[in-house]
């Protein structure tokens, strides 16, 4: 096969948890979740072009992704896969045998979403990737059918690529868009180490009468929030049922809650299953002191960011700019 020179680059945010509600884990070993999904203004960006076998490259940059920022030592748990096991690799895949289709890429990915941060960078980078080799190959999948692969790669993947504001049920994976009015900003603090999902919900079995659960359900007074844009209840209203589990295997994250705090936010929340740490604010001018305040503090991982942004985009075909 010769290389096809034609390259596509698509652009997909991270994701917060407004409200995470875990219930007992299913017979499948997965919980049921009800979680309400809201994309910020970070982003990882995915370059596709057509190869003569899967292979995939990452570029760790900006504030949140990059190892060199703290002078930290690199987490090998934060260490992108560059094998088959890498979730674009397998988005890839799933997207050829769906057509039934002999083709494969290069994908290189600009990963400034944290790895292993509870912000769904690698679901991110799946749902870019179907949209770019979608895009890259004419294949014209429907949307729906860009929904079902991405419910068989992970949990996040189909509302990475719808982004807004979103209610998630079943495992996270039956996601419906949400009205949402307002015009939010938060502040994210990284974390120079990251903290592995499978082991945060284990803690929380380990630490939750699972009996007295029950069925998960996303929350009317939030939603009606959102749906007003509503600064007024939200701190309030902000729910992670992960958060307790997380904090006992990270205690040290207690003390970013209080500086966050004392930077002067209006709620903590961790994001996810952490560890990274989200910060509410007022408006932009709010955020901008708060983050200010955190690097002030020893937080060099700290970022402000608008929410809710849209889903996948793609913002280049051919190497030049798209519209």
């Amino acid at each position: 096969m010769t290389h096809d020179p034609r390259r596509v680059t698509v652009r997909a945010p991270a994701k917060i948890n407004l409200h995470l509600e875990v219930g007992a884990p299913r017979e499948d070993g997965f919980h049921p979740l009800a979680t309400v999904y809201q994309a910020v203004g970070l982003y990882d960006d995915v370059t596709v072009s057509t190869w003569h076998e899967w292979s995939v490259q990452v570029r760790y940059e900006g504030l949140l992704a990059d190892p060199d920022v703290s002078g930290a030592s690199a987490d090998p748990g934060r260490v992108v896969p560059l094998d088959a096991e890498n979730v674009a690799v397998r988005a890839g895949r799933a997207l050829v045998d769906h057509h039934g289709v002999d083709l494969a890429a290069a994908i290189t990915i600009h990963k400034s979403i944290p790895v292993a941060g509870g912000m769904a960078g690698g679901s991110a980078d799946a749902a870019a990737t179907l949209v770019a080799l979608d895009r890259l190959w004419e294949l014209e999948t429907s949307d729906e059918d860009l929904l079902a692969i991405a419910a068989t790669l992970g949990s996040d993947v189909p509302f990475a690529l719808l982004g807004g504001t979103a209610g998630g049920t079943g495992r996270g994976e039956v996601v419906e868009p949400l009205p949402d009015t307002g015009s939010w900003w938060w502040v994210v603090v990284g974390s120079d180490t990251g903290l592995s999902t499978p082991l945060v919900y284990r803690t929380f079995d380990e630490l939750t009468d699972l009996a007295d659960l029950d069925e998960p359900s996303l929350p009317p007074d939030l939603l009606m929030s959102l749906a007003e844009g509503s600064l007024i209840a939200l701190p309030a209203q902000l729910q992670n049922d992960l958060q307790e589990a997380a904090l006992s295997l990270r205690p040290d994250l207690v003390a970013t809650f209080d500086d966050g705090y004392e930077a002067g936010a209006l709620e903590c929340l961790l994001s996810g299953s952490g560890p990274t740490v989200l910060l509410l604010c007022s408006d932009a001018d709010h955020a901008r002191e708060v983050a200010a305040a955190m690097h002030a503090a020893g937080h060099p991982r700290t970022v402000a960011v608008p929410a809710p942004v849209s889903g996948v985009h793609v913002v280049s075909y051919d190497g030049g700019p798209v519209g």
